[in-house]
């Protein structure tokens, strides 16, 4: 996938278990594993903004967008 999540070095930086992020945030340790391992394929805007008030980052900090080989099969589709 295109988009990468970058959850886990945010959480190190800020000194912050995934357990302690669930609790403030609100959503389960399951559905924040699964977005910390990349295996999400989507996310809520309110969701990224409750990580993003909980962690004091901007959007950008958490998704990194790196272009693949899935990308360069949808230009060549076009």
């Amino acid at each position: 996938m295109a988009i990468r999540v970058t959850l886990d070095r945010m959480l190190l930086e800020r000194r912050m278990s995934l357990t302690e992020l669930c609790e403030r945030v609100g959503i389960t340790l399951a559905n924040l594993s699964i977005l910390k391992t990349g295996k999400a394929k989507a996310i809520r805007f309110s969701t990224l903004s409750a990580l993003c008030r909980e962690l004091n980052c901007q959007p950008a900090d958490i998704l990194v967008y790196e272009p693949g080989e899935e990308d360069a099969l949808d230009e060549a589709a076009e």
